[in-house]
């Protein structure tokens, strides 16, 4: 095992990788804590069928996609929070008509131009051993600045999620900090997308949070949990990728899985 982990760094393409995977798993385990207790679990898959969307037409229109994507899928999760909170559109109904009609919009537009090519199935399915220099330094950035700014907005963003009433009595702008909640994961997303693929970057965001909360019952054990499981599963999904030559976003899930449902396990054998 050792002598295939360091035959695996002298590819500089797997430096890359693990550089930018640890820090967009991190970035989405912590953030998946607040989404999963508050209910926003699901967020990701829609904003994830967003950003198709528009990286379809950046990449049908020759645009750099990520680029533009990152302001639209912002703009996106904003709007979902506020058609969620109308009371005739339920959030989970918002969701499932925001990610089915830009999937629509994306397809639709990936037929009638470039069709399906490799870059278009690298953003569907995930291929993180293909990033770009531009790639890796756009997420290693923006991966940096969403941990920061969960860092410092630690204690807030604890408080809007545990108990709106009490933060909004207590002088907290919820509106706002529930924004700034949605704006991280919106940019996690994107950068995320190229390392797990539309349809897999949900379960980094879910899987770790739901994992931790087997065993852990506070918020700080649960973040802290969650980060750890969530890069634990990159490392072990890129080895058994590398050796199996299996999709990287697929089998990071995988282990993800494993991982669940080895916590249930432990939490009937412990809680019993």
């Amino acid at each position: 095992m050792i002598n295939t982990i360091i035959e695996m760094l002298q590819y500089e393409f797997i430096q890359r990788a693990i550089l930018v995977g640890t820090l967009v798993s991190l970035c989405a385990a912590l953030l998946g804590v607040s989404l999963v207790l508050k209910r926003y679990a699901m967020i990701g898959d829609g904003l994830s069928h967003v950003g198709f969307g528009i990286l379809a037409v950046a990449l049908a229109i020759g645009w750099s996609p990520l680029f533009i994507s990152i302001p639209v899928v912002i703009i996106a999760a904003i709007l979902l929070l506020k058609i969620g909170n109308n009371s005739k559109i339920q959030s989970d109904s918002a969701i499932g008509i925001i990610a089915s009609s830009s999937l629509a919009i994306g397809v639709a537009i990936t037929s009638a131009t470039t069709g399906i090519n490799t870059d278009v199935w690298n953003y569907m399915f995930g291929s993180i051993l293909a990033m770009g220099e531009s790639d890796v330094i756009l997420s290693v950035i923006v991966s940096i600045i969403v941990g920061i700014l969960f860092l410092i907005y630690y204690r807030k963003l604890f408080a809007v999620t545990f108990d709106e009433n009490f933060a909004k009595a207590s002088g907290l702008n919820v509106k706002w900090y529930t924004n700034i909640i949605a704006i991280l994961t919106a940019v996690i997303i994107v950068v995320g997308m190229r390392m797990m693929g539309t349809m897999l970057i949900s379960s980094i965001i879910i899987f770790p949070a739901l994992t931790s909360m087997r065993l852990f019952k506070t918020f700080k054990k649960v973040v802290i949990s969650s980060g750890v499981i969530s890069i634990f599963s990159f490392f072990i999904g890129i080895y058994f990728s590398y050796i199996y030559n299996i999709s990287t976003g697929a089998m990071i899930v995988i282990v993800n899985l494993v991982l669940f449902i080895v916590f249930i396990l432990l939490d009937q054998i412990i809680y019993k």
